[in-house]
């Protein structure tokens, strides 16, 4: 810990758009479309009105993405990051927001174990069909009913 602040993959210095979304996988269009949105409230600009990221610019970002890959739409990060930014006093409204989002993940999750036990019974439908030379997953094979 640094001064009650985790250390995650700390840059030494400020970076660039193009070095930052080297470090986290990214486009560059993503890092900026990102800050476009107001989602990186720390980003600062040079002299030359180019983005420069610093550790905490870095770390909204990742916190951003990884909202995003729970399925949370950008107008919600938006909101969650601003109750962020008012402080303490919104982390009740906050941990409602991520346990919506928990509940949202964990049905996209049980819908993705149903697609994944569909296959599965089709691969062993198809095994048997290989064994018995048999086509009954062919639609053109099915009765007309």
């Amino acid at each position: 810990m640094n001064g009650g602040k985790p250390m995650i993959n700390q840059p030494k210095k400020e970076l660039a758009v193009k070095d930052v979304a080297q470090l986290l996988n990214i486009s560059a269009y993503t890092v900026r479309y990102y800050t476009d949105q107001g989602l990186v409230p720390s980003v600062q600009r040079n002299i030359n009105n180019q983005r420069v990221f610093n550790q905490d610019a870095v770390n909204w970002l990742r916190a951003d993405l990884c909202l995003r890959e729970t399925g949370m739409t950008i107008a919600h990060l938006r909101e969650y990051v601003n109750m962020c930014l008012e402080g303490e006093d919104t982390i009740p409204d906050r941990y409602q927001i991520i346990l919506a989002q928990q509940r949202e993940a964990q049905k996209q999750l049980t819908a993705a174990q149903e697609r994944v036990d569909y296959l599965a019974r089709k691969v062993k439908m198809y095994q048997e069909d290989l064994n018995d030379h048999n086509d009954r997953l062919n639609p053109e094979t099915w009765p007309v009913e």
